[in-house]
């Protein structure tokens, strides 16, 4: 694997000339340098700026560089964005990593470290991102603790996603139809209608149904969305957008497969072995069912579960089976007022949301049922700092109140089954503000601050089963439980404007996540907020009259309490059982450097490199894990002979003290790298563009057993279109082609317990498809 690596490292190097870019230039409000780069105008420090001003690290990708990608969610995101991982959970839930940092995502207890804001509302609950990437105007990748800017936890960072805006005075729109293999379909359109002089309405809307990538149907897409916008200036210096929308998820939702490794060695027989994973045949699909059954046939199982290969016969073990199911819906509406009082721009923020998350899936390897209503709402307010004093700021309050009742049903078969009905209540209060001190002309000094607040309660009932031939009891008495949590996050930093058109910054700041609960027996059911601090230093240039961009940032990020969410020993009244489990992590810490080049070439070309090398460890990761049929336990770390779980009970359980101090955080590949290059040649009246984008990305964990299966090895992946405009981009049609190589890559992976398996989510193949477009 190594020299293939290499290999194909060397050859992108050397055809450099036929990579594409991979953020967008054309993420841009602002007007180029003569001959130059487009300026990019973002919204990162909560007011508009030049991204080349902006004193932290941002990566802005355009809505039309996203539709390019074919970046239709937050996962394709991650192909466009070295820093960011993105690894699809059960169901519907996404897990956020940047530099490292981020959190699993297993039932309705659990929060990303990485904040997801759309149109500047916080999501609680990021699932199915599909159902807002469209009609965008940009999507943000913010790196780094926001304790300052932003109301509500923000670990690692943030994504802002920024819908396109009505626009007063202006009829116009687009429609966009796509058509792929594995019968993938999507249309997507938005219609701008001026109202008056001064109020506009948008309509936008997208629909997508495409086949499973996996024999047994799973990984389909199917949904569909709309959202409305009216946009209102009643007067000079005021403004009131009103958004509302609504999504469908449907189809069989995620899937995976059973890996191949040490529990399937070479030399047996096919009926023993697990299908290759380039082969995608899904967990459910007979083949893969008869490998896991002729695997736990040479497995001990405890005498009620017929002794030597009882564990599937028996009932005690139940496989994935091909009846999954999404049918959730999600609805939102929200107000942006924004006011100039002189002074300074007052803006207020209310929003309210809510899900009803309904699923049946199998991406672990077992059942995972989930039925969840959640009810989030909002309001920020925001005063930002107008004119040219030396003095510039932004001050501003939070609340956020969210209310969630679901049931969540884990069944593995008749050896584990785990019930449990949470009604969650979280409210967090916070206020906040940054300022800008200008000490001469190229010189800043930055400090800020964060007071949070935060009250989180649980009402939990939770049955558990374990004994073949007997039904799952019946919920007990729910337990209650009721945390709180108070913080202060700070930032200080300096800037210097060291030549016309560059920037060098530097900055300490510090970012927190609240801790909660997770499904077990009090008291041992909590965990405690995690905590980061990072130090920066970077720099912002331009040379050549704008035609050449280069940014670099070191860092350094301290990292302690990460919440670390696995399937390990859960409490349930007198026995210990296999369930989500939530504990920290002790420390962390990263380090390394990002770099961004931008180079025009020509009057039409634009090449492009990001870069991220990063080296990212656990300085001290404990854990407890269980093995439900008191079997060995699998782990690449260091293990600690195990014990009785439940003495004097009939569960055979045992738990295992694990220690993984001095390995590599999950999810941080040591480098990774994208290559890109755009050409636009004109013909007469239309114009051919020609791009692709090579993504290069060396080994990293996938999650915290680190088991052989769970390391996805160094990769590159490649993707290219070519696109005819027409005369003043009136239309255009696009061939396009993603993952070039058809890479078999691992989004995410889950050890199965009792049997110990690996089931792993695979991120997709080779993809390909006509798009036509127009405008209007």
């Amino acid at each position: 694997m190594t020299n293939r690596f290499v290999l194909r490292c060397s050859v992108a190097l050397a055809a450099i000339s036929v990579s594409a870019p991979t953020l967008a230039q054309e993420a841009t409000q602002g007007q180029p340098e003569t001959g130059g780069l487009e300026e990019i105008v973002v919204t990162a420090q909560r007011r508009e700026e030049s991204l080349q001003k902006v004193a932290v690290a941002v990566s802005a990708v355009s809505g039309d560089a996203i539709i390019n990608a074919g970046a239709s969610d937050a996962v394709g995101l991650s192909r466009l964005v070295p820093s960011l991982v993105v690894q699809p959970a059960a169901g519907t839930s996404l897990s956020l990593y940047l530099r490292g940092v981020g959190s699993q995502q297993g039932n309705s207890f659990a929060e990303n470290a990485i904040a997801l804001n759309v149109g500047g509302v916080f999501i609680a609950r990021p699932s199915s991102l599909g159902g807002i990437f469209y009609d965008l105007e940009r999507v943000e990748v913010v790196k780094g603790p926001q304790g300052t800017l932003y109301g509500r936890n923000a670990t690692g960072g943030a994504i802002n996603v920024i819908p396109r805006r009505p626009i007063l005075g202006e009829f116009g729109g687009n429609a966009t139809f796509e058509y792929g293999n594995y019968d993938s379909l999507k249309l997507a359109g938005a219609l701008n209608l001026p109202i008056g002089e001064n109020v506009a309405v948008r309509l936008a809307t997208q629909i997508v149904d495409r086949d499973g990538y996996l024999s047994d149907g799973y990984q389909d897409d199917s949904g569909q969305a709309v959202r409305a916008s009216i946009l209102a200036k009643p007067t000079d210096g005021w403004s009131i957008l009103v958004s509302a929308d609504y999504f469908h998820q449907g189809g069989q939702g995620i899937g995976s497969v059973l890996s191949p490794g040490s529990a399937f060695p070479v030399g047996v027989s096919a009926g023993y072995a697990a299908p290759a994973l380039s082969r995608r045949i899904g967990g459910s699909d007979p083949r893969s069912v008869a490998a896991l059954a002729a695997f736990a046939g040479t497995l001990f199982a405890p005498p009620f579960c017929g002794g030597f290969g009882g564990f599937v016969r028996s009932g005690c073990v139940a496989p994935p089976r091909a009846d999954g199911f999404v049918d959730s819906d999600y609805y939102g509406i929200s107000a942006e007022i924004e006011g100039d009082l002189g002074f300074a721009t007052l803006t207020i923020v209310p929003a309210y949301r809510r899900s009803d998350n309904k699923y049946d899936g199998y991406a672990p390897g077992f059942l995972t049922r989930t039925d969840e209503v959640s009810k989030q709402t909002s309001l920020e307010v925001r005063l930002s700092s107008n004119g040219s004093s030396p003095f510039q700021y932004v001050l501003g309050g939070y609340y956020f109140d969210e209310d969630q009742s679901a049931l969540n049903f884990f069944d593995q078969g008749t050896i584990s089954t785990t019930r449990f009905t949470p009604n969650l209540g979280t409210k967090s209060y916070a206020a906040f503000g940054q300022g800008t001190y200008s000490v001469t002309d190229t010189f800043r000094i930055v400090a800020g601050g964060r007071y949070t607040k935060e009250d989180r309660t649980q009402l939990t009932a939770l049955a558990s089963g374990g004994l073949p031939g007997v039904v799952l009891p019946p919920l007990g008495a729910p337990f209650a439980g009721d945390q709180q949590f108070k913080r202060f996050t700070w930032k200080l930093g300096v800037e210097a404007d060291i030549a016309d058109a560059s920037l060098l910054y530097a900055n300490v700041a510090t970012g927190f996540k609240a801790g909660g609960f997770f499904v077990a027996s009090p008291p041992n059911n909590t965990f405690r907020p995690e905590k980061l601090t990072a130090y920066t230093v970077g720099s912002k240039n331009r040379f050549l009259n704008g035609r050449i961009q280069l940014n670099l940032e070191g860092f350094y990020w301290d990292y302690t309490d990460q919440q670390i969410s696995f399937v390990g020993p859960v409490q349930s009244g007198p026995i210990s059982v296999p369930g989500g489990v939530t504990i920290n992590a002790g420390r962390a810490r990263m380090f390394g450097v990002d770099t961004e080049l931008r180079v025009k070439v020509g009057d039409h070309g634009l090449f492009s490199v990001d870069f991220q090398y990063l080296n990212a460890k656990y300085k001290a990761l404990a854990y407890t894990a269980i093995s439900a049929s008191g079997g060995p336990i699998r782990n690449g770390c260091a293990i600690t002979n195990g014990r009785q779980a439940n003495p004097g009970t009939p569960i055979p359980s045992r738990l295992f003290d694990i220690n993984c101090s001095g390995f590599p955080t999950i999810n941080s590949p040591k480098f990774s790298l994208n290559l890109g290059y755009d050409h636009e040649i004109p013909v007469g009246d239309l114009t051919f563009v020609l791009g692709a984008r090579t993504r290069i990305e060396s080994s990293r964990f996938t999650n915290i057993e680190y088991l052989p299966e769970q390391r996805q090895g160094g990769y590159m992946t490649s993707d290219a279109y070519v696109t005819l405009e027409g005369p003043d981009k009136r239309w255009s049609l696009t061939a396009f082609m993603n993952n070039i190589e058809d890479e078999t890559i691992l989004g995410g992976t889950v050890v199965r317990p009792v049997l110990q398996t690996v089931y792993s989510v695979l991120r997709p193949p080779r993809t390909y498809g006509l798009r036509a477009s127009f405008n209007f």
